[in-house]
């Protein structure tokens, strides 16, 4: 238990200092930011789940004592408790007759990720119910940030109208960036959470410490519920008010777990196909220059999940070739 409770707290004292990294103001500090869960993530995956619960309270301390109680409550909810979490489930597993090797049958890898999307849409909208207590004081407060964040970046007084170098009015800008934003963010809260999940887990195999065997990540399959529930959420987010801009938040949660979901798809549907690395290299690295294809991606997600089209290919292949003996 000593050991649990020592690893938790330099993991913990790691991820404080990730987090708190962003204060430099340096290009650098923002990917070691978004890193912040993976010290915690290592905790919790190469030791217990209770070295990854430890390693969350020790960094929110170390973070309030140095810079506030603010931060103790912000890092919690928003970073440590959903990499414990996740760390938690990733070493979840139960005895089953019909399993692997171990005799285990582990957590499904889909759930996981569905799992990272629905605990990113709730960081995000708990952010926002800080930020106001409905959809107009958060769009007024987003407003008023990105002005003064123009009017910073473009030396403009506060007194006279708002002016950007190349732009006639800002205003469309502030407008845009205030819709997309929240989404955004949430986007970016699953991205790095399954990042830094996977990093996780391949530091500690390297290690020799990973007791769950390694799943085939491009067999990864999501419940079927989860398309009713980003159908639903797609619809809600139509509505007006708060309820329509957390709906709006969870459907791009869930676009972006089922985005992972096509990756998947397209690891699986490439096998035995001549070029595979070149392909899939050209296709992530389309997806880091322009963004948008990863909307693609999610369209395969959502269509392998309706049709099964990994299971359609597979029958139409036929079982893999036998090595001669």
């Amino acid at each position: 238990m000593m050991q649990i409770a020592l690893i938790g707290v330099a993991a913990g004292v790691a991820s404080a200092l990730l987090f708190a990294s962003v204060a430099s103001g340096s290009l650098l500090s923002i990917p070691l930011f978004y890193l912040a869960p993976l010290p915690i993530l290592i905790a919790a995956v190469g030791w217990s789940h209770w070295a990854g619960l430890v390693a969350a309270v020790a960094a929110a301390i170390s973070l309030a004592a140095a810079l506030g109680g603010f931060f103790f409550l912000a890092f919690l909810v928003g970073v440590g408790l959903p990499a414990w979490w996740l760390g938690y489930l990733a070493l979840l597993a139960r005895p089953a007759a019909r399993s692997g090797p171990d005799g285990l049958e582990w957590y499904p890898v889909g759930r996981i990720v569905l799992w990272a999307a629905i605990l990113a849409a709730l960081v995000v909208v708990i952010a926002m119910a800080n930020i106001g207590p409905d959809a107009e004081s958060i769009r007024s407060s987003l407003r008023g940030a990105f002005e003064r964040i123009l009017r910073a970046q473009t030396q403009t007084p506060r007194e006279t109208p708002l002016q950007v170098p190349g732009l006639p009015d800002p205003k469309p800008l502030i407008e845009f960036l205030v819709a997309v934003v929240p989404p955004t963010a949430d986007v970016l809260a699953v991205l790095t959470n399954m990042l830094a999940l996977w990093l996780a887990a391949r530091v500690v195999k390297i290690s020799g410490r990973l007791r769950r065997p390694w799943p085939d990540l491009a067999a990864m399959t999501f419940p079927s519920f989860a398309l009713t529930l980003l159908a639903a959420a797609a619809a809600a987010s139509f509505l007006g008010g708060i309820f329509g801009i957390a709906a709006g938040v969870l459907t791009a949660s869930l676009l972006m777990a089922y985005a992972l979901l096509g990756l998947a798809v397209l690891h699986a549907l490439t096998r035995r196909v001549n070029g595979r690395a070149a392909f899939l290299g050209g296709t992530y690295a389309l997806i880091i220059v322009f963004g948008w294809p990863i909307l693609l991606l999610a369209l395969l997600g959502v269509t392998d999940a309706a049709f099964d089209l990994r299971g359609r290919l597979a029958a139409r292949r036929g079982p893999p070739p036998s090595l001669p003996t």
